[in-house]
């Protein structure tokens, strides 16, 4: 189900003029070595943003540290986290910001 929702969330960004990429690959670096991984993270808005995209219901801490975990293996600054098993998807979405987010340029 979340990746019904992945495509269309995906549709409505590039509708809206954003640039999103879908379903990124993690590549993680230890010790100066670069690993594949299986992790891929749902969606990258402009460069900046990590979406995760849940179907459950009720979120838990493991989906708030999945997210956290991919915005510093990435080192992106933001992240929003949405849950679909709801009634109203604004309250269901949490926003996650990290160390990064004090290094984004002020315009």
């Amino acid at each position: 189900m979340e990746s019904v929702y992945e495509k269309c969330l995906l549709f409505e960004l590039e509708k809206n003029g954003f640039k999103a990429l879908q379903q990124v690959p993690i590549t993680i670096n230890y010790e100066g070595n670069l690993i594949d991984s299986e992790l891929k993270l749902d969606l990258l808005v402009e460069d900046t943003i990590i979406v995760e995209l849940k179907a459950v219901q009720e979120l838990l801490p493991v989906h708030s540290a999945q997210l956290i975990s991919y915005m510093k293996l990435l080192k992106k600054p933001q992240g929003l986290l949405f849950n679909f098993y709801s009634d109203n998807l604004t309250k269901s979405m949490k926003p996650l910001i990290n160390e990064f987010f004090d290094r984004l340029p002020v315009e």
